[in-house]
């Protein structure tokens, strides 16, 4: 049985196709284009930007350069050659030698008082903003708010403005010259208890202390097995913050302390640099460049190495679920 179209049909088709809004035979029909945006995920290039990186981070690298291939020059290296450029004599591993044995060795006990200044300063430091964020974050007391303001009030004073008052106190106790005016002012850090209440707000749910609490273990306890393992991204951001600052504090020595063997690197680095002004002084910058170096090495170690300890911490509370 063939099947066979009618006229009738297929006329019916065409009123339907010329319906539905379909081009004529022989013509080509006309296509609408889209803007194409940026691929979902991918991020947006900008020139402008990507300059004003390249810039910061040649800002940033260029003294840290400079500060790497001056402390490979002998004394009148640095004045006979290009900042930028080493000069024909490598002097590094001397000038390391010369600056640990310089003057008696000094530059050992500086370096021992700055670890014994960050090790209970910035340590204690670290301590008291856990334990004072944690609570300011999980319990509700009288007086919670005044604390808040004071806290943000306290990140907005500089330490500068602190230290005339901070001398005159500690004067008045018979603390001046001794390494307890340098580590008690460290104690405090007002930014690290706000970051570290910030963070536990965040980081500790509330249903887990509940939950502690229901299996009857107490304060101290939920404290140490419970909240310090999720407090371990903050401990580590505020413990860094507070190590830079103790280690490169030089304002505060300045005024407290008059005996050189009590002094941390930075103020023994000042007073070798100083030197050249004295009269009968001898120059020694090779060995302040080269100390300065020794010096930022543990810094930059510490940052390495947690990394991804320090940023996850700063990253906290940026996102709420």
């Amino acid at each position: 049985m063939s099947s066979t179209v009618s006229p009738a049909s297929a006329s019916r088709a065409g009123s339907a196709s010329d319906a539905s809004g379909s081009a004529p035979s022989g013509s080509v029909p006309k296509l609408r284009t889209r803007r194409r945006g940026p691929a979902p995920g991918r991020p947006r290039r900008s020139v402008l930007l990507t300059v004003l990186t390249g810039l910061v981070l040649l800002y940033s690298l260029v003294p840290l350069v400079w500060l790497v291939i001056s402390a490979t020059k002998t004394q009148e290296g640095l004045s006979r050659s290009f900042g930028l450029w080493f000069d024909g004599d490598f002097a590094l591993w001397g000038n390391i030698v010369d600056t640990f044995t310089y003057n008696d060795g000094v530059f050992t006990r500086w370096l021992l008082n700055t670890v014994l200044y960050v090790g209970l300063g910035a340590g204690g430091a670290t301590l008291l903003a856990v334990l004072g964020g944690y609570a300011l974050a999980k319990f509700e007391f009288p007086g919670r708010r005044a604390v808040f303001a004071v806290v943000i009030g306290a990140v907005a004073v500089p330490g500068t403005a602190l230290a005339v008052p901070t001398f005159l106190m500690f004067s008045t106790m018979g603390l001046t010259n001794t390494p307890w005016a340098v580590i008690i002012p460290s104690l405090i850090s007002p930014f690290g208890l706000y970051l570290m209440w910030v963070f536990a707000s965040e980081a500790v749910p509330n249903e887990l202390l509940e939950a502690a609490r229901i299996d009857g273990a107490g304060e101290l306890r939920t404290f140490f097995l419970v909240v310090l393992p999720l407090l371990a991204p903050g401990i580590v951001t505020v413990s860094l913050f507070t190590m830079v600052a103790t280690w490169n504090n030089y304002f505060l020595p300045l005024i407290m302390l008059k005996d050189p063997d009590w002094y941390p690197l930075t103020l023994g680095l000042h007073s070798w640099n100083d030197q050249a002004a004295t009269a009968g002084g001898q120059p020694v910058f090779h060995l302040v460049i080269t100390g300065s170096l020794i010096a930022i090495v543990p810094l930059i170690a510490a940052f390495l190495l947690l990394q991804k300890y320090w940023q996850s911490g700063l990253s906290a509370g940026s996102v709420k679920e």
